[in-house]
């Protein structure tokens, strides 16, 4: 499966949280509401899930990785370079 630029998931992630944040201080705004589900929609379509809270949840556990990998990626360079 092709998987979207982190930056581009790690975005659109901020977007739907900053959305959610705002439909929890007026969940009767319709405008808000939709801006928030459109956000949803759009980390749907990014990471290939039909459901937005799955979607944020693949988002973070995507964004996650790449932290983890750049991590063991580093330290595997010093340990690499401390071998003779």
């Amino acid at each position: 499966m092709l998987l979207p630029a982190k930056a581009e998931v790690a975005r659109h992630l901020e977007q739907y949280r900053a959305w959610e944040r705002r439909l929890l201080l007026a969940p009767a705004d319709h405008a808000v509401r939709g801006n928030f589900e459109n956000t949803g929609y759009t980390l749907c379509v990014l990471m290939g899930k039909r459901c937005a809270r799955e979607a944020v949840d693949a988002a973070e556990h995507y964004l996650r990785g790449a932290q983890h990998s750049q991590g063991s990626q580093a330290s595997q360079g010093s340990h690499s370079s401390q071998s003779f």
